[in-house]
């Protein structure tokens, strides 16, 4: 359950020069679309807008596009919010491989808290240019003169609520776009920078940033704001769904998204059960033991409860076969399931 209703604007255009002109919310991570990976991040929104070229997604969106297309993030995020009823707007880019929801959620949160002068001292120290932020950041001075974001304090430097919250990355600038906003305070500014410089086209966003009173949080966790925009960020995304302490949640994960199911999956007891049906009745009695706990567990109704049950039903089904083994004194099992023992010849 999140702090607040609200819609999310998905950022899925833009030239991937770095990426060679490449698809860029099309490319895969562990197997799936950056985009879907980052619609996963947003289920729980009203409405989500994607802001880009249409294609097939893992659940169903609205479509926007900024005029003229390819005229940067500003006015693809002015698209998306013209689309947005709900009193809260969360800004996302679509190549955040590794943006959870607990993300999302500390966002929303955050939109609770007042501001006060102060509350943003991890801000961009005067006379620091940081440069471009990973999903939108840019640096140079903006309306406050302070290079690359609005410095310490708050953009108007007093105490007020919040109008949006902002993650700050690991170097500690801004991600506008890893972000939620109240939609109100969002509109009022991009209209008038769209009066003052006629047009939104082109222009960066941290001339939005730079009028809104912000939360901005820093500390958080790093891959949050991990976006790719070279192929060698592609490949490290791919190379870290592998590591050993993230594989197995990030296959789960994939294979759930890939089938269309909603569970929480208890992995332990799974392959404590799958350990048990190859040692203790054979090797392949592992993985179809699963499946068929998986399949029981749907018959009752699917909830977690309901295959933990059959899990453990199953698990001492196989605890039964591995004691008669034992007492009957059986040699081993080997691996495709036959019983072991010296091999008879001819003669």
């Amino acid at each position: 359950m999140t702090a607040h209703a609200y819609d999310a604007v998905v950022l899925a255009g833009g030239a991937a020069k770095r990426l060679g002109g490449a698809d860029k919310p099309g490319l895969t991570v562990g197997g799936r679309p950056l985009l879907d990976r980052v619609l996963d991040a947003c289920a729980d929104a009203s409405l989500t807008v994607v802001v880009g070229s249409r294609r097939p997604t893992a659940r169903p969106v609205r479509w926007a596009r900024e005029e003229p297309p390819g005229a940067g993030p500003l006015a693809a995020l002015d698209a998306g919010v013209r689309q947005a009823t709900a009193p809260v707007v969360l800004a996302l880019s679509a190549d955040l491989p590794f943006l959870p929801p607990t993300t999302v959620r500390t966002l929303l949160a955050a939109l609770d808290r007042p501001v006060r002068a102060g509350d943003d001292a991890h801000g961009h120290a005067p006379g620091r240019a940081p440069g471009r932020g990973g999903s939108g950041g840019t640096g140079g001075p903006d309306r406050t003169g302070v290079p690359g974001g609005s410095g310490a304090g708050t953009s108007h430097g007093g105490p007020g609520p919040a109008e949006g919250a902002v993650l700050v990355d690991a170097d500690g600038r801004d991600q506008p776009l890893v972000a939620a906003y109240r939609t109100e305070p969002l509109r009022r500014e991009l209209a008038l920078l769209a009066a003052e410089h006629g047009s939104l086209a082109h222009l960066p966003l941290r001339l939005l940033t730079a009028e809104l009173t912000l939360h901005r949080l820093p500390g958080h966790d790093a891959a949050a704001s991990f976006d790719c925009d070279t192929w060698e960020d592609v490949a490290a995304a791919r190379a870290r769904i592998r590591e050993h302490g993230n594989v197995l949640d990030e296959w789960i994960a994939a294979v759930k998204a890939e089938l269309g199911i909603e569970l929480d999956v208890d992995t332990g007891a799974l392959l404590d059960l799958a350990r048990d049906a190859a040692h203790g009745v054979a090797r392949p009695a592992a993985p179809l033991t699963t499946f068929l706990v998986g399949y029981a567990g749907a018959r009752a109704g699917g909830s977690p409860d309901e295959v933990a049950t059959a899990a453990r039903k199953a698990a001492a089904l196989a605890a039964r076969w591995a004691e008669e083994s034992e007492e009957s004194g059986e040699p081993g099992r080997s691996g495709d399931g036959t019983t072991g023992g010296p091999e008879k010849t001819a003669g």
